[in-house]
């Protein structure tokens, strides 16, 4: 079974699931901060691939994406620093990435090298959930390699409910039509929007990002969904200096 499959089945409290860059901080931290994670009990991460031309990344993570490529943060790089993960790991990975870079790594390279190296999913923002049905669902399929949707206030219920029947794993619920980025609170628009996606019974697992960024957020969003996913606030929270105890301190910070 995937691990996000098992994980979704095991688990009963709420997810917490945790989006960093690639080579941020530096080249070498991707596996450091990935360790640190594991031992953080988190339960799920997002490896974002740094890309030149983001889609809906705020400030934060779009900063953190420059600094990797100037790095020297590669998909092929980041594919090679992840060859030994399974040796110790067994969180389950997603990578976040955009279709122009597999399609320039070559798409089925990509996916025979992922799975090998023990990722567990995708999220590709830019791949139209038709295109992939028409054109890559079967070479995914191959690889057994799902790819998570995403949905936004404005995903229409027709719409929705064929990623239902695509997905795999879970549904990526975007919280508002906004950029990535901490917010200290959830507006009752998002609530009414979260009792929207709840009221139709999908039968594929939802997890709540964008915006989410304390223990508050966490666990508002945790009530209409399976988990939430932080990212701009944790990318903020690392100190290159500290690495492994910035982790930590963040995270016993959203668990409390």
């Amino acid at each position: 079974m995937n691990r996000i499959e098992a994980l979704l089945q095991k688990k009963k409290d709420p997810i917490l699931s945790i989006y960093y860059t690639a080579g941020y901080p530096s080249l070498q931290d991707t596996i450091p901060i990935l360790q640190s994670l594991s031992d953080a009990g988190v339960d799920l991460v997002e490896i974002g691939i740094p890309y030149s031309d983001p889609m809906a990344d705020g400030p934060t993570i779009q900063q953190s994406g420059t600094e990797a490529i100037a790095n020297g943060m590669t998909l092929r790089v980041l594919l090679d620093q992840l060859q030994s993960v399974r040796s110790r790991l067994e969180i389950p990975i997603i990578l976040m990435g955009y279709l122009n870079q597999l399609m320039q790594f070559g798409i089925e390279d990509f996916l025979k090298l992922a799975r090998k190296n023990g990722v567990d999913g995708l999220i590709i923002p830019d791949l139209p959930m038709d295109i992939y049905e028409k054109e890559y669902l079967t070479l995914f399929a191959k690889y057994e390699m799902p790819v998570v949707f995403l949905i936004t206030p404005q995903t229409s219920p027709e719409r929705i409910r064929k990623i239902d029947q695509l997905s795999q794993g879970f549904i990526y619920m975007v919280s508002d039509a906004s950029i990535t980025g901490a917010k200290s609170m959830i507006s009752q628009s998002q609530l009414d929007y979260f009792e929207r996606i709840a009221a139709l019974g999908l039968q594929t697992p939802v997890i709540t990002g964008f915006g989410i960024s304390d223990a508050e957020t966490f666990q508002t969003a945790s009530r209409y969904s399976r988990g939430a996913i932080i990212g701009s606030a944790f990318i903020k929270s690392l100190d290159s200096k500290n690495l492994a105890q910035s982790v930590k301190s963040f995270i016993a910070s959203i668990r409390s």
